[in-house]
């Protein structure tokens, strides 16, 4: 076999094969053709099939909802009918009470007219009755007046006095006789009462001096303590607020101010300077640092002892600062800490023996005078100041109130406030515990006189309770009430003027013609 033929063979063999693949193929697409065409009209018809299926369920669902909501509004309109019905069976009981009503109101309406027309009917009667009696009366009264020879006035006038003086008179003996019973057993219980209270308390006073000195060690350190220029005298003057007096007071400085704290932090600075030897600017204003920090601490420390030592409890922390601060405020020579103290114990002795409340009693005690301590900050009676401080720090009112009237700024109002007068009596006036030069005293009490004998119209004038009072009776005719008034103004304002005192003076005009009575 030739190449050719070979080739021939084999062109025809391809070409065969590619006609029969062809052919293949045709067959194949054809056949998936129809059975994809077969497929879609299947899914078709599902398709068909599942709408008709979810057509009847939706139809079925629309009629259940429309004869649920059928049913629901045909309740609605049951429910709706049946409060309707009520309602109108209510309104009509009410129509039927209303007319019952109506028809009783009109029955009272003619029983009432009924009974007008009686009443009218007794009135007519009565007031002829009584025209009949005022005739008869005044037949009466004229024949009396005639037999007595008096009106019936008159009479009435001559009954009512003669009454009246008769209960006035046995009156005033029944009072009179209850004030002397009062008079007599009050005296008794009160002295037995502060002699049990002085017999019990007997406290120790501390004298003290109003300017402060210091020992030097020699003259030398006069010098020093000047500094050049005087430099150092003004650092200590500014760092204190106190003034330093160099004089010929040998080995000695004198301190003078009137803030005792601030005074005693110049003391003893300056006493620590002189040991320390390095003064100047610098140090001193770090040892009148140091020191004021140590005084502040000493201050509380002595507040917090005080009210311990007095058994007082939940007082505000200022407050105990004040009290502490007392202990370098005297008042005629007597530390005002320890005055307060013992007006605290004297209160709760007095309290105790009385039945009133002790605990309260020493609270007020021992602050009655916290005012001393800010009196040279705040212008004012100390009494004022103090119970304006002790409500500002949440004290009792009945506390405040005794801490007012203990030297009666105000009038006292309850048993406190006149325990803590007693006692602050008591305290201030037992031998010993306050102490003043003899002659201002009585120098004092001699211009105080001499002033109020000056106006026209005083008769008399007397100086009493150590010089804080003065009482001036005036003549009657000379003086009447506006001008006493005016008497007393003009007679505080020359005190005022011509005087230098600690405290206040009270001033009391009394006119000759006066009545005296106590409220108890």
């Amino acid at each position: 076999m030739t190449l050719i033929q070979i080739i021939g063979i084999t062109l025809a063999g391809l070409i065969l094969g590619v006609l029969i693949g062809f052919w293949t193929r045709k067959k194949i697409v054809e056949s998936q053709f129809d059975s994809i065409k077969n497929y879609s009209k299947k899914i078709i018809n599902e398709a068909h099939r599942n709408a008709k299926n979810l057509k009847k369920e939706a139809m079925l669902k629309a009629k259940d909802t429309l004869y649920q909501m059928k049913l629901d509004f045909e309740n609605e309109t049951k429910e709706k009918r049946a409060q309707v019905q009520a309602q109108e069976r209510r309104l009509f009981h009410k129509e039927e009470n209303l007319d019952k009503k109506i028809s009783q109101y009109e029955q009272k309406e003619q029983k009432l007219s009924k009974r007008e027309s009686g009443i009218e009917q007794i009135e007519g009667e009565l007031n002829k009755s009584q025209l009949r009696y005022q005739e008869l009366m005044d037949r009466q009264r004229q024949e009396l007046e005639r037999v007595a020879g008096i009106s019936s006035k008159e009479a009435k006038g001559l009954l009512i006095i003669s009454m009246e003086s008769e209960a006035k008179h046995d009156a005033a003996k029944l009072i009179r006789k209850i004030e002397n019973e009062a008079r007599e057993a009050a005296d008794r219980k009160t002295k037995e009462i502060l002699a049990l209270a002085v017999k019990r308390y007997a406290g120790d006073y501390v004298t003290e001096k109003t300017v402060s000195v210091v020992n030097l060690p020699n003259e030398e350190m006069k010098g020093r303590i000047i500094g050049r220029e005087g430099r150092n005298i003004r650092a200590i003057e500014a760092a204190t607020g106190i003034d330093v007096i160099i004089d010929d007071t040998p080995e000695a400085v004198i301190l003078s101010g009137f803030n005792p704290v601030r005074r005693q932090v110049a003391k003893i600075s300056l006493e620590r300077l002189i040991d320390d030897g390095r003064i100047h600017p610098a140090r001193i204003e770090e040892i009148v640092e140091k020191v004021s920090k140590e005084i502040e601490a000493s201050i509380k420390e002595a507040g917090e002892q005080a009210t311990f030592d007095m058994g007082v409890h939940g007082i505000h922390g200022e407050i105990v600062k004040l009290i502490g601060r007392l202990k370098y405020r005297s008042s005629y020579a007597q530390n005002v800490l320890q005055h307060s103290k013992e007006v605290g114990f004297l209160c709760g002795i007095m309290s105790a023996e009385l039945g009133l409340n002790v605990k309260r009693a020493k609270r007020a005690g021992l602050l009655h005078d916290i005012g001393k301590a800010v009196d040279h900050e705040v212008e004012g009676p100390h009494a004022v100041i103090g119970a304006d401080l002790a409500r500002k720090y949440g004290e009792k009112n009945h506390v405040v109130h005794a801490i007012a009237a203990h030297h009666e700024e105000i009038p006292p109002e309850s048993p406190l406030a006149v325990l803590v007068q007693a006692a602050d009596t008591l305290s201030g006036a037992r031998p010993g515990a306050r102490q003043e030069m003899l002659e201002s005293y009585v120098k004092r009490l001699e211009d105080l006189e001499r002033i109020a004998m000056s106006f026209n119209g005083v008769t008399k004038s007397y100086a009493i309770q150590a010089g804080r009072e003065i009482r001036i009776m005036v003549e009657g005719k000379v003086v009447d009430d506006d001008q006493s008034f005016l008497l007393c103004k003009d007679i505080s304002k020359k005190i005022e003027k011509e005087l230098v005192y600690p405290g206040q003076i009270r001033v009391t005009v009394i006119r000759e013609t006066r009545a005296v009575e106590y409220a108890k």
